[in-house]
């Protein structure tokens, strides 16, 4: 592996023009077919395999009419202090609102709430509900704009007017300032840590270019792969972070190899033969950890976790073949490492070589320079001291911090979780209000009662069963369809629909239907959004261990083959465990207990987002993997290369921390930008994953893995013998490419020899 890297290294150094323009080709290309390509509609969002989803598809099938995928809208109306709907002015008013809601041309039909019995209890709250020919995102803005204008003169006539609805769904906000902060704080970073503009520069460039092939892509097929927005902003953001990280640790080897004395050349090839073979296998985890998602068999996920996968491979790809093309453009700009520019107040680094006739001080001060320990080096030092205590400090914080997740709730967004502010969360209150917290989740309960006897008999025991049961508050009678073989029943619970009740009652419905087709022979399916939502988070539950266990197991594989190791990758597989809990654990505390919500923006708490965990689980461990493989294979390179194992713990600290911490804050920067977005789902994947690289970089793998090292000491690095025989040698540390220099240097000395004896 190190060999053909250093190659591609060394070709794409020489041939830096064709590798540019191929890449700008690519760019240009992606750009042109996402321009050109006609736009996404709507994503569709279904769970195969769920009851909730073959009931919908079922309705869809028999209610042909019903327009299952048009969207809603419910306006709802309340009457002024001391009012009733029913006063001749109030009434007077919703019927006119009623008539103007009516004449759209994308309308298919509106309900009077006095004619559908849609006015509350006491008086005071009605709704009427629209339906559309189309999907609530196809709608244009003209009927958008009739339903807001019919709203502002119901108000403007004294009524209290809000709405809910899907009808009302906008394209989600993107946090634009948020993520040029995060790249602007990312820049900072890497100047910082790569000491010039230059240097800096190119991280960012390669991948904005990566992130553009990426997205543009993904747009361009957006409507034929049926993609939504949520794909290519979890492609952006792990492009993002994975493409600056990836061409940090190439660039900052080269600056290394420079720094030993290496021609630019052989430093790029060098760099790529080294720091690119880790790039490959961090990326290698990612990919399998995004790709891994289809495992859940949910299409949506599936098509967010291979899109995402196909942009970490091109970040991968333009790491290992753009960087080094790029770094040859730079030539000297880029210098070697330790020597820094006036950018960060030193100057051009002194050349002994010019002030002293001495030959031996030139060495004697690089010597002093090689000794002198970082940042990196003293943490370490101290680390393998100090193992126990720094074990146990990491292991208890992290376990602490994770306690909250033992009260994690798993829900999906709805119109309750909506910030106050907003007309949606204004109308399910109101609806709360008059009708209970159940209106804004009714269940839809399907009846098939094609093969039953007595269809009708069928629909009349359901809804005597359901009847019956706890936290019910009103059951519509059966509708049928037009062939008279399928039922549809609306069932209100008396509890909100992201609450547990609301949960026992669809499974308490679905038992009872089981004994209804015992009887009858009718099948009794149990849908709705709210049922939705409920099939959805069991089917991640139960996912869950089947997705650890795929990938975890493929990417402990691979660390197998990397290190070397049995103990090192169980090691990075329990870190990850342990980080990605406690990650979990700030995710419930902020956005479901609501601890400093305020900070982040958090205008509503409630149940965590159904696929958080799954999510967490497969990004998380594909980026804590990165940083294992780059901070753990310098310390596997130095025990190869001789040096006991605490200190060559100490040693892969000294070339690797500095550059694993500054790929940490990047990863968190990007990923902090995106808290800023105004949709709840990706402002949660922000925040859960730029906390998640906190932990997982500076706690577990900048304390926990050099403790748990220092303690194993040789046994870390124990291999059966006849797994040795069995597993390839990737050569990740650079064997190879250290034999072919000895080799070069025993063939020049004997020559040098040769040419002695010639001369006496």
């Amino acid at each position: 592996m190190a060999t053909f890297l250093y190659k591609l290294g060394r070709l794409a150094f020489r041939r830096r023009h064709f590798v540019a323009l191929l890449w700008v080709a690519l760019l240009t290309l992606a750009g042109v077919g996402a321009a050109s390509a006609p736009a996404a509609g709507p994503s569709s969002f279904s769970i195969p395999g769920t009851e909730a989803q073959k009931a919908f598809d079922l309705l869809e099938e028999r209610f042909p009419g019903m327009n299952a995928d048009g969207g809603t809208a419910r306006v709802v109306f309340k009457a002024p202090e001391g009012e009733k709907m029913a006063d001749a002015a109030n009434k007077a008013v919703v019927e006119k609102a009623v008539k103007e809601l009516g004449d759209g041309s994308e309308v298919a039909s509106v309900s009077d709430p006095f004619t559908t019995n849609a006015v509350s209890k006491d008086g005071t709250v009605a709704y009427a509900s629209v339906t559309y020919k189309v999907p609530g995102m196809e709608l244009t803005d003209s009927s958008k704009e009739a339903l807001e204008a019919t709203a502002h003169k119901a108000q403007d006539a004294g009524l209290t007017v809000e709405m809910g609805g899907d009808a009302l769904q906008a394209e989600p906000e993107t946090a634009v300032t948020g993520e040029i902060i995060g790249l602007a704080l990312a820049a900072v970073v890497l100047v910082v840590t790569l000491g010039s503009l230059v240097a800096a520069g190119l991280p960012l460039l390669t991948a904005i270019i990566g992130v553009g092939i990426g997205v543009a892509t993904i747009t361009a097929l957006a409507n034929a792969l049926d993609l939504g927005d949520t794909t290519s902003t979890l492609a952006l953001m792990i492009g993002l972070a994975v493409g600056i990280d990836y061409a940090l640790f190439i660039v900052s080897r080269y600056r290394t190899e420079l720094a030993e004395g290496r021609e630019r050349e052989e430093a790029v090839g060098r760099a790529v033969g080294t720091a690119g073979s880790a790039v490959v296998f961090a990326g290698l985890t990612v990919v399998i950890a995004l790709a891994g998602l289809a495992v859940v068999s949910v299409p949506m996920l599936t098509k967010m976790g291979l899109a995402a996968a196909g942009t970490v491979v091109i970040a991968v790809l333009i790491a290992l073949t753009m960087v080094p093309a790029l770094l040859g453009y730079a030539g000297r700009k880029v210098r070697p490492a330790g020597e820094k520019g006036k950018l960060l107040g030193r100057g051009k680094a002194k050349d002994s070589t010019k002030d002293s006739t001495n030959d031996s001080a030139p060495e004697s001060a690089k010597d002093s320079a090689v000794v002198k320990p970082n940042m990196g080096t003293r943490w370490a030092s101290f680390v393998v001291r100090r193992p126990v205590a720094v074990l146990l400090f990491g292991v208890v914080g992290l376990g602490a911090i994770a306690l909250p997740a033992t009260q994690l709730e798993l829900g999906l967004p709805d119109d309750g979780s909506q910030p106050t502010s907003t007309t949606q969360r204004r109308a399910y209150d109101l609806l709360s209000e008059g009708f209970g917290p159940g209106f804004n989740g009714p269940l839809m309960v399907a009846v098939d009662a094609k093969d039953s006897a007595s269809p009708q008999e069928a629909a009349t025991a359901v809804t005597d069963e359901i009847k019956g049961l706890k936290d019910v508050v009103t059951v519509t009678p059966a509708t049928f369809n037009k062939a008279g073989d399928t039922a549809m029943i609306t069932v209100i619970p008396n509890s909100k629909p992201s609450s547990t009740q609301t949960e026992d009652l669809v499974h308490a419905i679905r038992d009872a239907g089981a004994g209804v087709t015992a009887d009858t022979d009718a099948k009794v399916l149990v849908t709705g959004a709210t049922a939705m939502n409920i099939d959805f988070s069991q089917k991640l539950t139960d996912a869950l261990i089947p997705y650890l266990a795929l990938v975890v197991g493929l990417a402990f594989l691979l660390l197998i083959v990397i290190f070397r190791s049995i103990l090192v990758p169980l090691k990075a597989a329990l870190g990850f465990l342990l980080s990605v809990l406690a990650a979990l654990g700030a995710v419930v505390a902020v956005f479901q207990w609501g601890w400093l919500a305020g900070l982040i923006g958090v205008e509503e708490t409630g149940p965590i987002m159904s696929m958080m965990p799954i999510f967490m689980v497969g990004v998380v461990f594909g980026l804590a993997m990165d940083y294992e493989v780059f901070l753990v294979t310098r310390m596997r390179e130095a025990y190869v290369h001789g040096e006991n194992p605490n200190q060559a713990v100490v040693t892969g600290f000294k070339y690797s921390a500095r550059v694993v911490a500054a790929a940490a804050a990047i990863m968190m920067a990007v990923f902090a930008g995106f808290i800023g977005s105004g949709e709840s789902m990706i402002k949660m994947i922000g925040f859960g994953l730029a906390i998640a690289v906190l932990f997982d970089a500076f706690v577990v793998r900048m304390a926990i893995v050099p403790a748990v090292l220092a303690l194993l000491g040789d046994k870390a690095w124990w291999l059966p013998k006849w797994l040795d025989r069995v597993l390839p040698n990737v050569d990740v540390e650079g064997e190879a490419l250290r034999a072919r220099d000895d080799a070069v240097s025993k063939n020049a000395a004997e020559d040098d020899e040769d040419r002695e004896l010639v001369r006496t």
